[in-house]
């Protein structure tokens, strides 16, 4: 099988897929107008456009069909529906796969109706759709209904998210969370929901918020927590690389996760897979990951209460954190390992390109 990866070389999920489809035996290109940021497999034959993006979605349309020419691919999978989605209609090669990421879908068709316009169309020209979430599918029905379409998640490494013994301060509790820091992730949720931990436990000093991610918000949240009188106990790690994400996660007891709109919760996965129970919103793709009641707790958006009882529940009950922790793991391995994935991702392809001949 002979796959063109048409996506943004500087993504880390570009680089698992391709990585883990050349480990399946797939010979795979990846076309890219972005950068390579991420280590490949030297299997994977990287081609970087001459035109950047976000001009190079148009730019690059000639350059990409004469590679397309000289590669001959049983299939095309364009990743993100709007750039590389874009580039994929006008370059017109048949089949294509259109993988839909969350902000393609959830937010552009939103800015006006010449955007949701560029979606329809985008997505109409596919020969198949991929959605990383049965949420983010029917999300995007609402600008068009495909006939074709496939859940392909991203699957999380069992062997690198796991459950590992870590030396620290065992008086010390640690709730934390992994998200870039804007509003959509709620993290002025979970800080208010802190003020509110902290204000009911009985030794809060043996309390942490660890937030470890950077991005626009960060001013506003730690005046947030300045205002809350939690500045001394809410540790701010900035921005990491995802190989230091396992280690983090393992020196959380609680794993929190406050989105107001979520498409798939990677993280959420991640977290379970290091056996951490979890609080999450009610956003669709974060509690789709996760069995109200048995992995971790489901409550409102935009309820520090609700999120700081779930949280005072789970500091309360040792053995249920373990529970849940253990719960947390057997669903990732059930139904989000990479390999499974790999398996979803390769299936789809195999129907695709089997469609197109018959």
């Amino acid at each position: 099988m002979k796959i063109v990866l048409l996506a943004g070389a500087h993504s880390i999920h570009t680089a698992r897929w391709a990585n883990g489809l050349v480990s399946r035996g797939v010979e795979v290109h990846l076309i890219s107008a972005h950068d390579n940021a991420h280590e490949l497999d030297s299997r994977v034959q990287l081609y970087i456009l001459n035109a950047q993006a976000p001009l190079g979605y148009f730019i690059n349309v000639f350059e990409v069909k004469v590679l397309l020419k000289q590669i001959q691919p049983d299939l095309v999978n364009a990743h993100y529906a709007t750039g590389y989605g874009l580039s994929a209609r006008l370059v017109g090669f048949q089949p294509t796969m259109l993988s839909i990421w969350g902000s393609d879908v959830y937010d552009f068709p939103k800015k006006s109706f010449l955007h949701r316009w560029l979606l329809k169309g985008n997505l109409q020209a596919a020969t198949a759709i991929g959605s990383t979430s049965h949420c983010m599918a029917r999300k995007t029905a609402e600008t068009f209904q495909h006939s074709l379409i496939f859940i392909t998640p991203f699957g999380i490494d069992e062997n690198i998210f796991s459950f590992k013994e870590i030396a620290r301060e065992k008086t010390k509790l640690v709730i934390g969370t992994v998200k870039t820091l804007s509003s959509t992730y709620g993290i002025d949720t979970l800080i208010e929901a802190f003020a509110f931990v902290v204000r009911c436990y009985p030794s809060p000093n043996q309390l942490v918020l660890e937030i470890t991610g950077d991005g626009p918000d960060f001013d506003s949240l730690r005046a947030l927590a300045i205002s809350l009188d939690v500045e001394k106990q809410v540790v701010f790690h900035g921005a990491v690389s995802h190989e230091r994400v396992p280690e983090l996660l393992i020196r959380l007891d609680i794993y929190v996760a406050l989105s107001r709109s979520e498409s798939f919760g990677v993280a959420i996965l991640e977290a379970s897979a290091c056996e951490r129970p979890v609080v999450v919103s009610d956003a669709e793709g974060c509690a789709e990951v996760t069995i109200d009641g048995e992995t971790g707790f489901v409550v409102p958006r935009d309820n520090p209460q609700a999120a700081a009882d779930a949280i005072l529940k789970l500091i309360n009950d040792e053995a249920l954190r373990l529970q849940m922790g253990q719960a947390g793991r057997l669903n990732v391995l059930e139904h989000y390992t990479w390999d499974r994935s790999l398996d979803l991702m390769m299936d789809a392809y195999t129907k695709v390109i089997n469609l197109q001949s018959s």
